[in-house]
């Protein structure tokens, strides 16, 4: 009979033993720990080695913008079939056009053959500060892919410690369900007991085996929560693993001490960083629209060969249209000014002029938004310390409530009633526990993110 009576409970102690060797089951897991995070976020995500590739991209930029100092040499050759009719030669796009043959009297549609080469050197040694003003800007878009990859760095490292932290919360609920399970099925056993000796109603058993069922259901609902967080987690480390498969290290923190310093220094924030980066790129781009009216000064040169099919006298000899029989040597200075783009260049003047006072406005928004977010994280730290600190206090008394309720239902003093609200109390205590536990870090977090400095929370859980 003891058997039967034990049977029932032993098999959701079964259940919850394959259900952990489950969970626990298959490939080697990765261990990681919180400290890793911003290296793997940072070397394995293809989006920040695309941002990467991106400032890479306008680095290049700069040197093109700096070898427009080096002289342009273009040689071309071209061998052409043309009419015997030729004034001004036939239209082509190119070094040069085809011509066949000097003007004729008659109108003669003989096709003649006739070639050329030609060398042209341009160089522009002065630029009246246009070449400077391109370099600037180029430079400046460069430090503005660089703060932007910057600041997407941030960003995903603060995902992923954020991730990490609600994985461990979830890991402390499974936990905390595990523990209510081993309470109910212990509670279950004892009803059974006390029913078979008339102490208690045999409703209890009933009523235990439901409480029982829930708290497994919940069990179920957090393992998939916690599941979902490390497939989560293991997208932002780059990892190409299908399931999630990590092992976290970290999971108690100690060390609840916040930061000393209580300033708002953002001037080597990310965000900060990038709004002036693009504020002076702007600042870039109104320089060089300034200097685009300015006069450009070329110096070139020219050598040109060509032969004919016709010579000036008319005579066909389409063998020397493919030999250079004359050439041509020039050089030469070429100054010119844009007169009438004043009215364009002012009026883009006045474009990137208000652009430069938008990006000033934004930065200072952006000040005021980050320094009011460090006081109000400062403020959230301080009130979940102090939360903290109460939950710790309620749940000694729901554990100290439950163990002597506990003894008094198998004294038959109290009936299930009393004794399901205690422990469902108690499971309460330890969700919020957990809970108190993530908000002091994340807000920990949350101060480390205001200050745009990760290392100041990695100091937190030595």
């Amino acid at each position: 009979m003891n058997r039967k009576v034990l049977s029932i409970p032993l098999v959701h102690i079964f259940l919850s033993l394959v259900f952990l060797l489950i969970s626990f089951a298959g490939k080697a897991q990765q261990r990681l720990s919180l400290k890793e995070l911003p290296s793997l976020v940072q070397n394995n995500l293809p989006q920040l080695n695309a941002a990467k590739a991106n400032a890479a991209a306008d680095r290049s930029v700069i040197d093109y913008e700096k070898r427009s100092l080096m002289p342009d040499l273009t040689l071309g050759y071209q061998a052409n079939i043309a009419t015997f009719n030729n004034i001004t030669g036939m239209s082509y796009p190119g070094l040069m056009m085809p011509i066949s043959g000097p003007p004729s009297q008659n109108n003669d549609l003989n096709f003649v053959p006739g070639s050329a080469a030609a060398a042209l050197l341009t160089w522009r040694p002065i630029s009246f500060g246009q070449r400077n003003a391109a370099i600037e800007r180029a430079s400046a878009q460069f430090k503005l892919a660089n703060a932007d990859y910057n600041e997407q760095t941030f960003r995903y490292q603060f995902l992923a410690i954020n991730t990490y932290l609600d994985a461990v919360y979830l890991k402390q609920l499974i936990s905390s369900h595990q523990a209510s399970i081993k309470r109910y099925s212990s509670s279950l056993v004892q009803s059974m007991v006390l029913a078979k000796t008339g102490l208690r109603p045999g409703v209890d058993t009933v009523q235990f085996q439901s409480s029982l069922a829930q708290a497994e259901i919940e069990l179920l609902q957090t393992d998939n929560a916690y599941k979902q967080k490390l497939i989560t987690l293991s997208s932002l480390i780059g990892s190409e693993e299908r399931d999630g498969n990590l092992l976290l290290v970290d999971t108690i923190f100690k060390n609840m001490d916040a930061f000393n310093d209580k300033s708002a220094s953002i001037a080597k924030h990310p965000y900060f960083m990038t709004a002036i980066a693009q504020k002076d790129l702007t600042a870039a781009k109104l320089d060089e629209v300034k200097k685009t009216w300015r006069p450009k000064l070329d110096f070139w040169g020219n050598i040109y060969s060509r032969g004919s099919g016709v010579n000036a006298m008319g005579a066909v000899n389409k063998s020397d249209g493919f030999s250079f029989s004359r050439d041509n040597i020039g050089a030469g200075v070429q100054l010119s000014f844009p007169v009438f783009q004043f009215y364009q260049v002012n009026a883009k003047k006045r474009q990137y002029g208000e652009l430069l006072k938008a990006d000033h406005f934004k930065l200072k928004q952006l000040e005021l938004d980050l320094n009011k977010q460090t006081d109000i994280a400062w403020q959230q730290y301080n009130s979940n310390v102090a939360i903290s600190g109460k939950i710790a206090i309620r749940l000694k008394s729901a554990t100290d409530a439950f163990s002597s309720l506990k003894l008094s239902y198998a004294s038959g003093l109290i009936d299930f009633s009393r004794l399901a609200q205690a422990q469902y109390e108690l499971q309460q205590a330890e969700v919020n526990s957990a809970t108190a536990l993530l908000a002091v870090q994340r807000s920990l977090l949350d101060i480390s993110i205001a200050k745009g400095d990760l290392d100041l929370f990695f100091q937190q859980i030595q």
